[in-house]
């Protein structure tokens, strides 16, 4: 499949997806959000893909933001339109993808950057990254879901500081507040985010499509993850896989999990 926008690669399981807009610091708009849930999807439904790798094109940014020439005249309810038409294509789309997702943050990750990044499963940032919310000093917040998963991720002190200033950190502030899991050099993150796929590649792709779920379920509000947790453990037990698995154990050799 062919776009326009972003760029996507297969490797060994391992699914690269490319947003290539670099004159435009690979700045978030409406192809572009449309072109990656079409991506998304197709990586989700090809059994052959065991881990996704979302990052930008050049070495300047990850995406600096969204395009704020489509939008700058919108009325309140094209702006709410806007919010939740993105959330459901991109957004909540990637947090409750079965397959995991791996943000490379290199360079900038501003407003919609920093909140696709937040929704991918966990980011690791080449050292030149810098991260931030600054909606507010263009009169709106954050509308992508950066108010609800900041402060998850980075507790609400710290989400609130950084929203209300529109500042910016660092990499390893970012590190620091949990907000990202490993920093590294530029000419290192894409190989870092490899081998760490290439890790979770190995085991039960079924197993951690569960996992994802139960870990999604205690930021659901109305939703007991306890139960949840407890309904995919149980599930697991009629998988291939877990038969597989257990059965590897006992006999002490490596896994070769069938996915199903």
């Amino acid at each position: 499949m062919s776009y326009k926008n972003i760029i996507t690669e297969e490797n060994n399981g391992i699914r690269t997806i490319t947003i290539n807009r670099p004159n435009k610091l690979n700045a978030l708009n409406k192809e572009t959000i449309e072109e990656l849930h079409e991506a998304f999807d197709d990586a989700n439904n090809d059994k052959d893909t065991k881990v996704i790798i979302l990052t930008g094109s050049g070495e300047k940014a990850f995406v600096a933001g969204a395009d704020i020439s489509e939008f700058a005249n919108f009325t309140v309810e094209n702006g709410g339109k806007l919010a939740a038409k993105g959330q459901e294509l991109v957004f909540n789309f990637i947090e409750n993808l079965e397959t995991p997702v791996i943000a490379a943050v290199n360079g900038f990750a501003l407003g919609g950057g920093l909140e696709l990044a937040m929704s991918c499963h966990f980011r690791v940032a080449s050292n030149n990254a810098k991260l931030g919310l600054p909606e507010v000093s263009l009169g709106v917040i954050p509308g992508y879901g950066g108010t609800q998963r900041l402060p998850q991720l980075v507790g609400k002190g710290r989400a609130m500081e950084m929203i209300m200033t529109a500042g910016m950190i660092d990499a390893n502030q970012a590190l620091n507040y949990g907000l990202v899991n490993h920093v590294t050099t530029l000419e290192e993150l894409i190989p870092l985010c490899e081998k760490i796929a290439s890790k979770i590649s190995r085991n039960s792709s079924v197993a951690i499509s569960a996992a994802i779920r139960a870990i999604n379920a205690n930021f659901k509000d109305g939703v007991n993850g306890y139960d949840v947790e407890v309904k995919e453990f149980g599930n697991s037990f009629g998988t291939e896989d877990f038969a597989e698995g257990t059965t590897a154990f006992l006999e002490k050799r490596k896994a070769d999990f069938p996915g199903r």
